[in-house]
């Protein structure tokens, strides 16, 4: 089975997110934050991690990009756990007993999403809100084959606005 991990490929996570995500660890969508959202909490921050922010599932932070891989099953029902008990304490779950089912759920739409892509996939997700309420939209970005130093730059790349 497989999940997906925040990856980062520059600093910019960091300034656009109230709350960054970890480099590595497992998220998925998250989009259940935002189910009763209107336009007037699209502000800032926030609206940067609406638009297109998956939810790390040890900070809870959010983050740009994911890359798909293998996850254990053991794994797999610890971060279930994890996300069940965000739901008790953020969400007013009764109990991590009956907020498993939910989290369960909410993994397995992420194992769904990654199901048969190749790992180091990336995945971003776009929302928007819609009279029907958040629409989400993900798009998939192929590992490349090529090594990377066949991608290296050779010479001095000139500001074009400086001549």
């Amino acid at each position: 089975m497989h999940l997906a991990r925040a990856i980062h490929f520059d600093e910019s996570d960091m300034r656009v997110f109230a709350s960054p995500a970890r480099t590595g660890e497992w998220c998925l969508s998250g989009g259940f934050e935002f189910s009763d959202w209107t336009e007037a909490d699209l502000t800032g921050k926030a609206r940067q991690a609406f638009s297109n922010g998956w939810l790390g599932l040890e900070t809870f932070g959010r983050v740009t990009f994911v890359a798909v891989t293998q996850v254990e099953p053991a794994e797999f029902d610890t971060l279930t756990d994890l996300l069940a008990q965000h739901f008790v304490t953020y969400y007013g779950a009764p109990s991590v007993d009956a907020a498993r089912p939910v989290a369960a759920e909410e993994l397995a739409q992420m194992a769904e999403l990654c199901a048969g892509h190749a790992p180091n996939t990336l995945l971003t997700v776009a929302r928007e809100l819609t009279p029907s309420g958040v629409r989400e939209a993900f798009r998939v970005i192929e590992p490349q084959a090529a090594e990377l130093d066949l991608f290296a730059v050779h010479g001095a790349l000139d500001d074009p606005h400086e001549h």
